[in-house]
């Protein structure tokens, strides 16, 4: 079987020209958006992705004002720095990249950013909206696997879908997400009996548990449609997903490839969702 190759270069180069042009017009009428993006870690796999960011923000006409609080911040120091920036009429948008630094959770400090300016949909409030399917900020690399779906055609109603990971960053608010698609969703997790078995069941599956090569072949049923939504550090310095692409390539019938698949079009919406804010911002 040919597997397909699932890009997300192409829709994310359609979003980021509607950006684009967007932050033209922001900065015409008074100030370019902003984006805080708050940092307390020492990770390779997040340092790749907060320069990503800040070169997508430059060529999209958005200030990137990166904030790095270091690796053994604590949760009063990043609260204060979100408080802070929630209450600057300069700050658009607000990103606090994840991991954190030990001892210290998303629930711990998320609450501090004001969801007009969450723009990486990480805040209770935020997910609560989302659940209820009320108005408000959705986490980027979940929004980015639906309209990657859809991009490439994929019909998502009545498929049933395994998404394989429950963060609060990624696996629940996409599991919301898909369900408002009208899919049937399987959320599976370490504690999941014969994760092969659940998955390999599934019309879609996708991996986002952050673990390099978690998601093989023997997961994955003839026909499936694979969504690599892991950005890990591999031994030579480069960038991994979650699945054996070798292993799965040849069975499923479309994968996202890492880099260049999710990635791309995750950060095209989280600039997005800057300019959004800042819209917002400006007409009240």
């Amino acid at each position: 079987m040919d597997t397909v190759s699932l890009t997300g270069k192409e829709l994310a180069a359609a979003i980021n020209a509607d950006t684009k042009q967007r932050a033209a017009a922001l900065a015409e009428s008074g100030s370019a958006p902003t984006l805080a993006l708050v940092v307390a870690n020492a990770d390779p796999a997040s340092a790749w992705y907060v320069n990503s960011l800040r070169k997508a923000a430059e060529r999209l006409g958005i200030s990137c004002d990166t904030v790095d609080l270091g690796a053994d911040a604590s949760a009063d120091e990043i609260r204060s720095e979100l408080s802070t920036r929630s209450a600057d009429n300069a700050t658009d948008a607000i990103m606090l990249q994840t991991p954190l630094p030990a001892g210290v959770t998303l629930d711990d400090v998320s609450p501090a950013i004001a969801a007009a300016k969450d723009v990486d949909g990480v805040s209770p409030l935020s997910l609560g909206l989302l659940a209820t399917g009320l108005d408000g900020f959705v986490p980027a690399t979940s929004e980015a696997v639906v309209e990657l779906l859809k991009q490439h055609q994929i019909p998502l109603s009545g498929r049933h879908v395994a998404v394989v990971g429950r963060s609060n960053v990624v696996g629940k608010p996409l599991a919301q997400l898909l369900l408002a698609e009208n899919a049937t969703v399987t959320v599976c997790h370490s504690r999941t009996t014969d994760l092969p078995a659940v998955t390999s069941a599934a019309d879609i599956v996708v991996a986002a548990a952050g673990r390099i090569g978690l998601v093989a072949g023997d997961h994955v049923g003839s026909g499936a449609v694979v969504i690599d939504v892991g950005t890990n550090e591999a031994a030579d310095g480069g960038i991994v997903g979650d699945v054996d692409a070798e292993s799965v390539r040849g069975k499923a019938s479309a994968l996202s490839p890492v880099p260049g698949g999710v990635g791309p079009v995750t950060t095209a919406l989280l600039m997005r969702h800057v300019v959004v804010a800042a819209e917002k911002a400006r007409v009240v």
